[in-house]
């Protein structure tokens, strides 16, 4: 059997680097060039650190990455609006709440795939399926061909698009900046990821590795807006001016270089993933709004599930159709969650936003635990 992956972020790559322990010979196609450092931190709850335990590249990751105890959402002034304590969960679902940059986590996939895996520069332009085999056309005029193609192209694939020409990004309402900056001497809870909620956005801090912070705010904004997509780290600062600290010291010591700037958007949640040989896999088939910190979580489940169900059925087409029957509605559900917590999170009305943080305040642990059970306890 062989299988080509087109995408090489990580969903794509943990898919292959599963494939490859179950010996299935695999090849993974990626548009860029060449592989930088590029990116900013990315949190893995316990789902996906789960995965990445079965596919054993998680003691690396812990190794690289920040453990954190506690997740704090916090009003303008810096006031308590919830604390979820994390450092019990550890007995009941495993290592969870990691931190780590993106690049990092990246390279350490990547380091894990066998020698002539990766095959960089590689445009995927248009995909063909003839009876049981599936090919893939490059901009470059080569091909190849496989028995399974996996679309981990992120949320503008080609591939998907291809198959369900109506399945678009949808913006979400809202612009985000993000940024990974030296530490520039403030006091941060190196344990906890804060999300403060401000009247006039998000704004989020967790301490990295090597005196590093990982920084992101969220703004509510026309698509693609000029002035967004040129705002300056100290027009940032002086936007959020008057939010507790250290928020205004973070963003002004952020360099306009050490900007990733993005209007947010996900998919509207497709009915299915699967279309004969050719699986849709992570952004692809189910990009999210970041406010669960699931994108990168959900794709690391899906490439573990894909290759769980591959292993122990021997028939393809049913392999693949277990795969779609145990990641459709549960991806469906982080999307329209996601997506309600982000437009909740960006009330602007006094009155709502009071009430929305009461709520949140005195809300009942047992809420929060059911929440915890569905998300955590993944079925692999």
């Amino acid at each position: 059997m062989k299988v080509i992956i087109i995408g090489a972020g990580i969903g794509g790559l943990c898919a292959a680097i599963a494939l490859q322990q179950q010996g299935i010979e695999v090849k993974v196609y990626e548009m860029t060039q060449i592989l930088r450092p590029v990116g900013a931190g990315i949190g893995l709850a316990a789902n996906a650190m789960k995965g990445l335990e079965k596919i054993g590249v998680a003691k690396d990751v812990l190794n690289a990455g920040m453990h954190l105890s506690a997740l704090q959402m916090q009003d303008e002034k810096g006031k308590i609006i919830s604390n979820q304590d994390t450092s019990t969960l550890g007995t009941q679902y495993g290592e969870n709440n990691v931190v780590i940059h993106r690049a990092e986590l990246h390279e350490i996939l990547v380091q894990r795939l066998k020698e002539g895996t990766l095959c960089l520069g590689k445009r995927c332009d248009n995909i063909e399926q003839q009876r049981v085999k599936v090919y893939a056309s490059f901009s470059d005029g080569e091909k190849d061909e496989a028995d399974l193609l996996i679309a981990a192209d992120g949320i503008h694939s080609v591939v998907r698009s291809q198959l369900i020409s109506y399945s678009k990004p949808r913006y979400a309402g809202y612009t985000c900046w993000r940024a990974v900056i030296e530490n520039p001497g403030v006091m941060l809870n190196t344990s906890v990821s804060s999300e403060t909620w401000a009247p006039q956005g998000r704004i989020g801090m967790t301490a990295l590795p090597n005196n590093r912070i990982y920084w992101y705010c969220c703004i509510k904004a026309n698509r693609k807006e000029e002035a967004m997509r040129l705002m300056t780290p100290k027009q940032l600062a002086n936007y959020f001016r008057g939010v507790h600290e250290p928020v205004e010291v973070v963003l002004k010591a952020t360099k306009f270089e050490q900007l990733i700037w993005n209007d947010i958007a996900d998919i509207k949640p497709l009915s299915r993933f699967v279309f004969d040989r050719v699986v849709l896999l992570g952004d692809a088939a189910h990009a999210t709004t970041p406010n669960m910190g699931q994108g990168a979580c959900q794709a690391i489940e899906d490439a573990v599930v894909l290759v769980d169900c591959l292993s122990y059925q021997s028939n393809l087409d049913i392999a693949l159709a277990l795969y779609e029957k145990r990641r459709v509605k549960r991806t469906a559900k982080v999307i329209r969650l996601s997506r309600l917590l982000g437009n909740i999170s960006q009330w602007k009305h006094p009155i709502s936003r009071s009430l929305r943080n009461f709520i949140f305040r005195y809300m009942p642990k047992a809420i929060t635990r059911k929440q915890m059970k569905w998300l955590f306890d993944v079925d692999f």
